[in-house]
């Protein structure tokens, strides 16, 4: 056996060059399976039933007709279904949310709560059995709705603390030239990834296997084990092609509900959510309104910051959008006042979805800014310079490296930002009405224990195996350059095997950690079996494995404020005869790290950019307070981005080095989306010199801002046309 010299080593390297990935023919020839995809012998199939009421209690449920259809199996529900362990604390620190723990009891949460598992022999006769399940209910009131002010709204940590507070806020904003306050409001917003929620259930010889879609297999397998009281040895997951997750993909009721019926049934058995089941049972992005003031000199310098946000969550499981969590990090000020609170509706529990709170927080507190720049006469990129801080702004610590400034400068030079004519409403094409905005972005660089399996085979190759995901991420094809680099190698001779539970615990996919985290489990374990191949070591048949645990280099890592961070731009067109809104080109410039492949890191952030417009111009899920339950929930009535409303993004990064870190890598798949949809807001301000606080902005909202602009103009004794 043996690896490659220092010098020919270097001119290997594979790190930063552009690689196409690995899996890429299997996924555009069919020959890539996905969870829904894989056969299996004797497979049965399950179907959701879910409540047809907003709350209340189920009263009966009449299963003798369903199990008499053709081809039904059985009917799994609260009066005989499975008793689960749910009284503990999970993988990432939580209570499981009770909406996993399936048909544990006759109580109905909300619109869309699982009631039922008709499982038959054919998906169509389970479908068929589901919609003929009679299920009476009695019905109790409900409120849905998020507003402002809400009574019963408090504060609430989640993965960070409810509040933060310094200074004397009122002084600060007395003494300031110019004060901003505003409210800003974002919708529900869903993850409508391509493939849908889809899981496996079987025992075999024992033990419990399921082939799923998830973000995590080692997650997903310890939350199992813990709910139906197995040894995790006696668990396995699978999950090796993913076709999209953005959050939602952990433990979920079809999960649950399929080994509930491969355990009764002793059979495979598949249960898949349909489109329409995943807007209440896969999670969703809270709305939020979110409360901003700011207090600047005269020069546009801050004094005073308050950032507040509010979101819903359900009434059996506490999930918070730490939306005003972007302004700890972002802005300082001498008195700086940031809160996230949550209330409690009758609704379905929210989950992490792509830039969780850095999303819907960058609208808010970008806009806001745009706004005191406007209030100041000062230049949006050149407030943002003014306002950089030299450590975070609450916790104090230093940044492993702060490139902001860098992708401002860069970005305005690139999008031409010198030309701008600051005054809104004056640049004209035939009908449209053109405008130009920015805004700042940042996600955090995360990283978590992991382990790797690294081996030497036989022949010269090697096989790398971490139960990593890949949900869309071209995280095997990182990974492997990854592997050859730290290997001495080419890409060639590395086979990378990820999303099986058996490879030992991982980092999830999400939070922009994965790739971080996994690579540097990787990265160890190559570096001790490049040592032990050093020493000249003979391979045996099944060659040399080496396992990496990155649990104690993690501990060991210095307190430090670590982000990526990028500058968004974008130019739009306005028709406010017809309300229609075009962007006609973005530019997103990231300091992100080490770009492990260039090909793949610019597809992450173009479609995070593609995300901010589809969230700033489309994307609203809204659901009638008498029923509780969504209008058209389905690709149908929910809108997103398509090609067409997308003619030019563009994205890049500048240098972005952090010498303490050992691996270098910061994550990218969202800080793509963050300050987008407040870039496009903004350039819409500069368009039309009207400003739209409520997301998305609608055609219907773009013509009432307009009459009621041309009203004033016209009662100020100007032309109604000017």
């Amino acid at each position: 056996m043996t690896t490659t010299t220092s010098a020919s080593a270097a001119l290997l390297r594979s790190v930063g060059s552009a690689h196409t990935r690995v899996e890429g023919r299997e996924k555009v020839t069919g020959a890539a399976r996905y969870a829904g995809e894989i056969p299996f012998a004797e497979l049965a199939h399950g179907w959701l039933v879910v409540s047809t009421v907003t709350r209340g209690r189920i009263r009966d449920i009449d299963t003798a007709p369903v199990l008499g259809m053709p081809g039904v199996l059985t009917v799994l529900h609260h009066g005989n279904a499975p008793r689960l362990n749910t009284d503990y604390v999970g993988l990432l620190g939580v209570p499981p949310d009770p909406t996993t723990a399936v048909f544990q009891g006759d109580n109905v949460p909300y619109a869309g709560w699982p009631v039922a598992l008709v499982v038959a022999e054919t998906p169509e006769q389970a479908r068929e059995a589901a919609e003929a399940l009679v299920v009476t209910y009695e019905e109790e009131p409900h409120d849905t709705a998020l507003v402002a002010g809400h009574p019963d709204a408090y504060g609430a940590d989640g993965h960070m603390p409810a509040e933060t507070d310094k200074g004397d806020l009122e002084t600060e904003l007395a003494a300031s030239a110019v004060v901003v306050d505003a409210e800003y409001t974002t919708p529900e917003e869903h993850h409508s990834m391509m493939e849908p929620h889809a899981a496996t259930a079987r025992w075999d010889d024992g033990r419990l296997e399921i082939v799923d879609s998830n973000q995590g297999a080692s997650w997903v397998q310890s939350e199992l084990a813990t709910m139906f009281s197995l040894d995790p040895s006696a668990v396995r997951v699978r999950s090796e092609h993913i076709g999209g997750g953005f959050g939602s993909k952990g433990l979920r009721a079809h999960q649950v509900s399929a080994v509930m019926a491969t355990t009764v049934l002793r059979r495979p058995v598949r249960v898949v959510m349909t489109r329409r089941q995943m807007f209440s049972l896969a999670g969703y992005r809270s709305p939020t309104t979110q409360r901003i003031r700011l207090g600047a000199d005269a020069d546009g310098r801050l004094r005073a910051l308050e950032h507040r946000s509010l979101n819903q969550t359900s009434t059996v499981y506490e999930f918070v959008e730490p939306s005003a969590g972007v302004a700890r990090v972002m802005y300082d000020a001498d008195a700086h006042r940031t809160a996230n609170h949550v209330v409690r509706l009758d609704v379905p529990t929210p989950t992490w979805m792509r830039a969780p709170g850095e999303a819907p927080g960058s609208f808010a507190i970008e806009a806001a800014l745009d706004e005191l720049a406007e209030g100041c006469g000062v230049d949006p990129v050149e407030l943002r310079l003014r306002n950089e801080p030299e450590v975070g702004p609450v916790s104090g610590l230093p940044f492993s490296s702060r490139n902001l400034v860098a992708c401002f400068r860069e970005g305005a030079r690139r999008f031409g930002w010198a030309d701008r004519d600051p005054r809104p409403g004056t640049r004209r094409d035939g009908r449209w009405l053109l405008g130009t905005g920015t805004a700042a972005a940042s996600f955090g660089a995360g990283a978590a224990p992991s382990t790797a399996l690294v081996t030497a085979e036989a022949d010269g190759s090697f096989t790398v195996r971490i139960a990593a995901a890949d949900i869309g991420t071209g995280a095997r094809t990182a990974l492997t350059l990854v592997a050859a680099d730290a290997l001495e190698t080419t890409p060639g001779r590395v086979r990378v095997r990820i999303g099986d539970s058996d490879f030992g615990h991982a980092m999830i996919a999400g939070g922009s950690m994965g790739t971080r985290s996994w690579a540097w489990a990787v990265t160890a374990a190559a570096a001790e079996l490049r040592e032990r191949l050093a020493l000249g070591t003979s391979l045996p048949p099944e060659g040399i494995t080496v396992r990496s645990d990155t649990t104690e280099a993690l501990g060991a890592l210095a307190q430090k404020e670590r982000h990526s961070f990028g500058a968004q731009f974008a130019e739009v067109a306005v028709d406010t005869a017809t309300g229609e809104v075009r962007v006609r080109r973005m530019l997103g410039i990231f300091a992100a790290g080490r770009i492990v492949n260039p090909l793949t890191a610019r597809n992450q952030l173009v479609g995070g950019m593609t995300w901010g417009i589809s969230m700033a111009l489309h994307e609203e899920a809204v659901r009638d307070r008498n029923s509780g339950g969504h209008y058209a929930p389905d690709l149908a009535g929910y809108h997103v981005a398509t090609h067409a409303d997308v003619p030019d993004i563009e994205a890049d990064w500048v240098d972005d080095h952090d010498p303490d870190d050992p691996v270098g890598i910061k994550g990218i798949g969202e800080v793509g989306i963050v300050g987008a949809a407040a870039a496009v807001a903004n350039a819409v301000w500069h368009a039309t010199g009207v400003r739209h606080r409520q997301l998305p902005i609608r055609p219907d909202r773009i013509l009432t801002a307009a009459r009621t602009q041309a009203s004033r103009i016209t009662a100020d004794g100007g032309a109604a046309d000017a």
